[in-house]
């Protein structure tokens, strides 16, 4: 009889040399039906489905932690349930048995591909008895609990900069409603100091000269740069979760923005604006060129992301299926500008909080890698 091949991830804590059992998940969980809530209620014991909380009731299903995995429907999204809690009939929640920890169990869970334990030919499902039958490896409990406190600390850290990512985007918000005046006002809520003169009315066309960009055909396109080729600046690129870029070979001058050039979509999701950008511009932006001894570029760029600013830009636009501003449009829009000394201090200002937003972005996706590194290489 062949020998069972030994099992254990590739890192694991110092002292940690024992394999990882192989068993089914009914040897370390429980798993409890939901139920309908209808008839209680409304207290402070909170209710979840497959996408999460729902509301809060009176009564609990369970007083001790578990695991939540959708039953119908999302049945790939597993959620740490904090005790007490209800959950609805298409929401399984697992408890752990003597042997396991639940902690461990719910980061196990999100390494199962559940997709493809899917009974269904139409809304995805799963069975009490298909989910029990599951195979997976475990330590003992010591380990298990030492490869949980990892995770659910790491799990915090990922929520702490999750929140100040949001924080700062409300402040950015705000900061923006009250840096830029608002509708028939000369002047800003927010100041600096010894500047108090009225902000001179102006419209786009007094400070600016819109170019538009070029359309290529799919198959001028390369997904790779190279010699003589550049950076194809297309509406996928303002997609954060877009991962191809374009580029094109020898493109005409008239057509490349440079990184002071100020780009926005004229077409389609209309009004959003970037900067600091190399590359050929796509036939659905606008360049915006402008005097920088007159206007400040982050002050230009902030002035066209503010609220009144983009409310003009959506309104002229039109409500058509696809939103499309023209030139005119464009250049008759009225604004408000104060001195290029203010300009400056107002765009650099906002600049900082820009810089700072990104800072904890960028700390949040390598957080999200590590956590991913750490579930590919601390389980079997």
């Amino acid at each position: 009889m062949a020998k069972e091949e030994k099992k254990a991830p590739k890192l694991r804590f110092n002292g940690y040399t024992n394999d990882w059992e192989r068993k089914e998940l009914n040897n370390i969980l429980k798993i409890n039906s939901g139920r309908d809530y209808k008839q209680l209620n409304s207290g402070n014991i909170p209710v979840y489905g497959t996408g999460g909380y729902m509301l809060s009731v009176n009564d609990k299903l369970s007083d001790t932690d578990a695991v939540g995995i959708g039953r119908k429907g999302t049945i790939d999204k597993p959620l740490y349930l904090k005790a007490p809690f209800w959950t609805v009939d298409t929401l399984f929640y697992c408890t752990s048995k003597e042997n396991s920890d639940v902690k461990f169990i719910y980061l196990l869970f999100q390494i199962i591909n559940w997709k493809r334990y899917d009974e269904s030919t139409g809304v995805p499902s799963l069975s009490k008895n298909t989910i029990s039958n599951i195979k997976t490896y475990v330590p003992k409990i010591k380990e298990q609990d030492h490869i949980s406190k990892l995770f659910f600390s790491l799990d915090n850290t990922l929520q702490l900069h999750e929140r100040k990512c949001e924080e700062l985007a409300l402040i950015k918000k705000a900061l923006l409603q009250k840096l830029f005046p608002k509708n028939n006002e000369v002047a800003p809520e927010v100041r600096y100091k010894n500047f108090n003169d009225a902000w001179e009315q102006r419209r786009f066309k007094d400070i600016s000269k819109l170019s538009q960009g070029l359309q290529i055909a799919i198959s001028k396109r390369f997904t790779h740069p190279g010699d003589g080729k550049l950076f194809y600046i297309t509406n996928e690129f303002l997609n954060p979760n877009s991962t191809v870029k374009y580029y094109i070979d020898s493109p005409t001058k008239n057509v490349i923005a440079e990184k002071t050039d100020i780009l926005m979509t004229r077409t389609g999701n209309t009004g959003k604006v970037v900067t600091d950008v190399e590359g050929v511009y796509h036939n659905n932006f606008f360049k915006i060129s402008y005097n920088s001894s007159k206007i400040d570029r982050w002050f230009l760029y902030y002035l066209l992301n503010s609220y009144p600013i983009q409310r003009e830009i959506l309104v002229r636009a039109g409500n058509s299926t696809i939103p499309d501003l023209n030139h005119n449009d464009f250049y008759g829009i009225k604004i408000y500008i104060p001195t290029i000394e203010e300009q400056i201090k107002i765009g650099t200002f906002l600049t900082k909080v820009d810089s700072l937003i990104a800072l904890h972005q960028y700390k949040l996706k390598k957080l999200k890698q590590l956590k991913k590194f750490l579930l590919q290489n601390m389980f079997i």
